[in-house]
């Protein structure tokens, strides 16, 4: 569209009026949520939910989450609502947890992915609320959002309103600004569509918190598993070439950079059990040894950096711990098949 731009709106009464006539004429609007900021279209209108794949440069058959008020809205949208779901919601929603269900009839084809599976989440942020209340008093029934992450596909997600704009420059976007995402990686999805229930991407909902409920430990996704948001091998991925490291390979590395006598490119390193000195090409940058921050930070960081133009990140692995499996997981998608040579030899892309 000629002169169409995304532009941010304070998440006022006034503004989420603005989004809800945005979303109930068929248009996006960038809706902040308590993980990232999701690219939001009523999930009942085929042309806007086509408005989100076109916008992302999204694969059709990659299925998308779709957020709801509450429970009993979601279970509208399954068929069955199994006791599984009904006890995972009681537990954590509203909340950072997708819950994986067999599609009731009226969900459309292309948020499902073409599968007979739908993801369904119930936010807890309160713009989010907002939204989807002020929608469902306009319609006169309960709505569903399908809202994956705000970002161009493949690409790391958002967690500021700033960050969508950005991402959106020339798109007929209106962005709510909910402020910083409180968690800072998606949710954790959890597959309840048959008795087998298994974790398909791990999130702050942990794999302990969720046998806690159900008495048994998920178990992990198969080959059979539904495909579902987040789930390629390469995924959440900075525009800078980036590596993953063991911290003792990448102390080795570190030190073989400083004793190298050619000309050394501009790389940052991100640790947790180390502290690099920032000195001539290196940069070094140390998070505190914490999941929950390193999930909060991680995104938000990963884009500064790409701003600064580095010619390489080097990250330190993640301990291997089920308290940072989500913080791993979305490393290795972002690094995946990327090798220190090669990555160093490829410019990063403004």
């Amino acid at each position: 569209m000629s002169g169409a731009h995304a532009h941010i709106e304070a998440a006022d009464e006034h503004g989420v009026a603005h989004a809800v006539e945005r979303l109930a004429s068929g248009g996006l609007v960038g809706l902040p949520t308590e993980t990232v900021y999701g690219l939001a279209a009523d999930a009942d209108d085929a042309d806007a939910v086509a408005r989100i794949f076109a916008a992302k440069g999204r694969p059709a058959d990659h299925p998308l989450i779709v957020h709801v008020a509450s429970a009993e809205a979601a279970a509208a949208w399954a068929s069955p609502w199994p006791d599984a779901a009904r006890r995972l919601a009681e537990a954590f929603w509203p909340g950072p947890m997708t819950l994986i269900v067999r599609a009731a009839a009226h969900v459309l084809a292309s948020v499902t992915g073409g599968q007979d599976t739908v993801g369904l989440r119930v936010p807890s942020h309160p713009v989010a609320q907002a939204v989807l209340r002020a929608m469902a008093t306009a319609k006169g029934r309960a709505v569903g959002l399908a809202a994956p992450s705000a970002n161009r596909f493949g690409h790391v997600s958002p967690t500021t309103a700033e960050h969508v704009r950005s991402e959106f420059p020339d798109l007929d976007l209106l962005v709510l600004d909910g402020g910083a995402s409180a968690v800072g990686v998606e949710s954790t999805i959890i597959d309840v569509s048959t008795e087998a229930v298994r974790v398909l991407r791990p999130g702050r909902i942990r794999r302990d918190d969720i046998a806690a409920v159900l008495g048994s430990l998920p178990l992990e996704a198969g080959a059979d598993a539904p495909r579902v948001s987040g789930s390629l091998a390469t995924h959440y991925a900075p525009r800078t070439p980036s590596v993953l490291m063991a911290g003792e390979h990448l102390k080795r590395q570190l030190r073989a950079f400083r004793q190298a006598k050619a000309a050394q490119p501009r790389r940052c390193v991100i640790t947790h059990s180390f502290t690099v000195e920032s000195e001539g090409t290196l940069h070094g940058i140390r998070l505190d040894a914490d999941a929950k921050a390193w999930e909060h930070e991680l995104y938000a960081l990963l884009r500064r950096l790409d701003a600064e133009r580095y010619a390489q990140l080097l990250i330190e692995a993640p301990p291997a711990t089920a308290e940072w499996d989500a913080v791993t997981d979305r490393l290795r998608r972002a690094t995946h098949g990327q090798s220190l040579d090669a990555a160093a030899e490829r410019p990063s892309t403004p």
